[in-house]
């Protein structure tokens, strides 16, 4: 019975136990609620739309998510866009009303400070209107940036500027926190891009509309048409209104206003073809949603609005967010921070002793989820880095009239300037679509116009030049008008760069005292002058002081020597001088060729090319060489052997006619050569040197080694001719230059001479870090790949091609002939006699193949072959004769000899040619007559010449 009645009581403690918590579960568990200050000027454009935004986001958000056990509930204070008013607001929802984070102040003033507070306190601050980069949670530890900060903007206007090709930027901004923060970043931005920034014009936000014209009139006085506008909304509307007033949104003139006027389009009111840059924010239905109902509840909030106001920019986004991400955040709030009391805790002060605040315990941990919140927004995707919200793209619009957006293109970190957002493709890259310019116009302004009131580059021009150089630059003063007047070649390169910059250059030429350019240089590096525009030559060390613009003449330090004849120096040998040693002895080699050719094909069957060794050899060498003046006697038999000759003459003919041209011209035209030949016969020798006053080839000169001593400065042209020709210098190094000027004058008796040794060239020189050395060094490049340069250079020192400052354009020596000139000449020549030698010998060999025993060694065999070679050819018409009437045969041992022949008959260049097929002899004479049909078993008495010569013929 006792067992029965434990059980009994157990099964009622577990029904009561179920009954209890079915009880508790029907119940519904109140939220915990979270406070969270809000502080804004309700009166300002922004907290209007604050003030919608906020609560409208948390009933979404949690209409969203209905379960959620956290409510956040909204402290609203108004500071009036006053800084104590926000931080005795702040210091109240710290200490009294137990806030756990706060959302705003709106301006960034006012945020800076209460960061500040906020920080000590360690309680979260979330901003969605302080842009400014005075504050940020790199100088406040709890602050919250949930917009984007200004100095995001600045590389996208800097793009801006480039794209249109726009080399300076004026920045307007209103005179306080919000607008000075801005400026350095702006500026940096734009000097990276190489774009200027001339002036600046700081207003008041409470400048009068006269005091907002006076200034704009000072800046119309200026060149620059392009303004950056950064001002609070109420400011920006005086600045646009003044703008229409003074003319200045007319044709030529540019304005882009940031993403805080962009937001507020409805309250600045702008004119038609101002840029603006604004946040871009994917297009989602739900952003359509909230949009519409947004602008009905902000019409309802504030009856006095006007429907243009009621739009959504990028400050009810960034308040919608902002108040949504608080919301998440709080949700994830452990139950230790929310049982904690709320406000501060170990405070030893007031409500407003701001050193004895004390400390939030759930404000690190508040902060910490604020910071990790991540969700898609409605400004797209939310995250936080490093305290700031994170940077998409940016989109590019075209204000048009009564306020209207027209999107022209994005810019991206990643991409830059592109059709497309975040486009990739080459096609959109760096493209936007056309703009609507003030005035209605759609040219692109060029950003600049000549200015009625600006400053002049001080530019100095050297005033002492002596007159040998004024083609380089001159610089005269009227001493009645003090009125400076600039010539020369290197003031027109200046003034023809000048004009090709993309703004006007106000300038004015200033004379410089006669000083080394070394010394100019350091005047325009220390601020003397704002430019030196001379021939100074970029040296490594005059670029330390200063910058210099790229070369826009290219230089080289060379010699200037007198030139001589060498027609009296080694007149003995001139005649072998026509032609080079390679030509001289293949010449002779194919006279060798050309007569051992012609040998070797008479050798068997004419007399004139047989007898002894010595002979033959004297025979050989004298028709070769004889064809030189063609005065060759031997008669031919061979045609073959004709041919080569007949070849070898016209080859001979042509090389006769080209070594007496150039013989004529080496004896009869002056042949002119540099007395020095080069810098290191000059180095060596013990002449003395000139150089030219304030150059720098004095100390390049001694730097390499030459002896200081045999250096002498000249200061002109004159003085130079003077010394080189009465000897007291031997030589001049200089500039190529100043050179070609004094060749221009005095070309007959001096030459320039190398080798050339490159220098930096001429240019320009501005102060260290100048704006125009960039932009001038482009226009020198475009000036160099035009015409006006060749036609600069022709003006002021002639044609390069006629002022003698080059060897090739001077009577110096003749090149004498070499064997590449004549080598085709030779090849055919060679090619002939080796053709006909080789048929020849084809044809020996064929007649002759039986009279060759076989089997024979290859040796015994030629050694046969060059034996049968030398004797008579029997079966040749020219050994048979006809004697007394009749026709005889001649046999190899009985022929009568050459001598015997020139004995009886004459010489054989006397006795006349008949043709082997005539038959008969000329009855006239009575001479040895050629007939075909002789015998060869006929007989004649032996020769007694022949009898002596070791029983053979020739």
């Amino acid at each position: 019975m006792a067992g029965l009645g434990d059980a009994h009581a157990r099964f009622l403690l577990a029904c009561l136990a179920a009954s209890i918590l079915l009880t508790s579960r029907a119940q519904p568990t109140t939220p915990t609620e979270v406070k969270v200050g809000f502080i804004v000027d309700a009166g300002s454009p922004v907290g209007k739309i604050a003030t919608t935004t906020i609560p409208m986001a948390l009933e979404d958000f949690y209409a969203a998510y209905p379960n959620s056990s956290v409510r956040v509930r909204i402290l609203q204070h108004d500071s009036g866009g006053d800084v104590v008013a926000a931080a005795s607001a702040a210091l109240q929802l710290m200490t009294v009303q137990g806030a756990r984070a706060i959302l705003g102040p709106q301006s960034s003033v006012e945020s800076a400070f209460v960061a500040g507070l906020a920080t000590q306190a360690q309680l979260p601050v979330v901003s969605f209107s302080a842009t400014s980069p005075s504050v940020s949670p790199a100088t406040a530890a709890f602050f919250a940036r949930a917009a984007l900060s200004d100095a995001s903007q600045a590389d996208a206007i800097a793009a801006l500027a480039t794209h249109f090709g726009w080399r300076r930027v004026v920045p307007i901004y209103q005179d306080d926190d919000y607008g000075a923060a801005f400026v350095p970043f702006l500026v940096d931005a734009l000097t990276a891009e190489r774009t200027e920034v001339p002036y600046r014009c700081a207003l008041p936000a409470a400048a009068t509309h006269d005091a907002i014209a006076a200034a704009l009139l000072r800046m119309q006085s200026e060149q620059t048409r392009v303004f950056v506008l950064h001002t609070r909304p109420g400011l920006a509307k005086n600045v646009f209104a003044a703008a229409v007033d003074t003319g200045m949104m007319a044709e030529g003139y540019v304005w882009v206003i940031t993403d805080g006027l962009t937001g507020l389009l409805g309250s600045v009111d702008p004119p038609q073809g101002v840029i603006g840059l604004t946040p871009h924010v994917p297009h989602t239905t739900r952003l359509r949603d909230v949009k519409k109902r947004w602008a009905h509840r902000y019409m309802r909030d504030h009856r006095d609005a006007e429907p243009a106001q009621a739009v959504m920019g990028c400050y009810a986004l960034w308040a919608y967010d902002a108040a949504w991400a608080v919301a998440s955040a709080a949700e994830r709030l452990s139950p230790g921070d929310l049982s904690s009391p709320p406000g501060l805790v170990g405070g030893k002060g007031g409500p407003t002793d701001i050193a004895g605040l004390g400390k939030s315990r759930s404000g690190p941990s508040f902060l910490r989820a604020i910071n990790d919140t991540k969700f898609d927004g409605l400004g797209g995707k939310f995250e936080l880095v490093n305290g700031e919200l994170a940077v998409p793209a940016f989109q590019v619009v075209n204000i048009m009239d009564s306020g209207r957006e027209r999107i022209i293109g994005f810019w991206s970190a990643r991409h830059g300037l592109s059709r497309q957002v975040d486009s990739g493709s080459n096609e959109s890259s760096g493209e936007l679509r056309p703009v609507i310019w003030p005035g209605d116009s759609t040219v692109r302004p060029t950003g600049w116009v000549q200015p009625t009131s600006a400053r002049k580059l001080r530019v100095a021009v050297p005033g002492n030049v002596s007159d040998s150089y004024k083609p380089i630059v001159r610089l005269e003063v009227d001493p009645a008008t003090n009125q400076t007047t600039a010539s020369g070649f290197v003031i027109e390169v200046f003034e023809a760069a000048v004009r090709l910059l993309p703004y006007a250059l106000p300038f004015e030429y200033v004379k410089a005292a006669s000083m080394p350019y070394d010394d100019l240089v350091q005047a325009v590096g220390n601020g003397t002058f704002d430019a030196a525009v001379a021939d100074i030559t970029m040296t490594a060390n005059r670029s330390n002081h200063v910058d210099f613009t790229l070369p826009y003449a290219a230089t080289a330090i060379a010699m200037l020597v007198r030139v001589r004849d060498q027609r009296s120096n080694k007149r003995t040998w001139v005649f072998l001088k026509p032609l080079r040693y390679d030509l001289w002895l293949v010449s002779a080699a194919f006279f060798l060729f050309t007569g051992f050719v012609v040998w070797a094909i008479e050798h068997r069957a004419n007399l004139e090319f047989r007898g002894p060794a010595s002979y033959q050899v004297g025979t050989l060498l004298y028709f070769g060489f004889s064809t030189l003046v063609f005065a060759h006697r031997e008669t031919l038999k061979s045609n073959l052997s004709r041919f080569v000759v007949l070849v070898w003459v016209f080859v001979v003919l042509i090389l006769q006619s080209s070594y007496t041209a150039s013989l004529t011209s080496m004896l009869t035209v002056p042949q002119l050569e540099p007395a020095v030949a080069d810098y290191r016969e000059l180095q060596l020798g013990t002449e003395m040197v000139g150089v030219m006053n304030n150059s720098f080839v004095l100390r390049a000169m001694m730097a390499s080694g030459f002896p200081q001593g045999r250096l002498v400065r000249y200061p002109n042209s004159q003085t130079i001719h003077e010394c080189l020709l009465n000897g007291t210098i031997g030589a001049v190094v200089n500039e190529t230059p100043y050179l070609r000027i004094f060749l221009k004058t005095y070309r007959d008796n001096f030459t320039m001479t190398g080798p050339l040794n490159k220098t930096g060239g001429f240019g320009f020189a501005f102060p260290k870090g100048s704006p125009y050395v960039t932009d001038l060094s482009q226009a020198i490049l475009k000036l160099t790949e035009s015409d006006e340069m060749n036609m600069i250079e022709r003006k002021w020192f002639g044609d390069p091609n006629d002022d003698g400052a080059t060897q090739d354009s001077g009577p110096f020596t003749s090149n004498s002939l070499s064997f590449n000139s004549f080598w085709g000449l030779f090849l055919i020549t060679g090619a002939t006699s080796l053709l006909c030698c080789v048929v020849h010998l084809a044809t020996f060999v064929a007649a002759n193949r039986r009279e060759l025993p076989p089997h024979l060694s290859w040796k015994d065999w030629l050694s046969s072959l060059f034996k049968l070679f030398d004797d008579k050819d029997p079966s040749s018409h020219t050994f048979r004769v006809k004697d007394d009437g009749s026709t005889v045969s001649v046999r190899n041992d009985t022929v009568a000899s050459p001598l015997a022949a020139q004995s009886e008959l004459g010489s054989p260049l006397s006795a006349p040619y008949t043709s082997e097929w005539s038959g008969t002899a000329s009855p006239a004479t009575g001479e040895i007559e050629l007939a075909a049909g002789g015998q060869e078993g006929d007989e004649v008495a032996p020769n007694p010449v022949d009898s002596g010569e070791n029983g053979r013929g020739q």
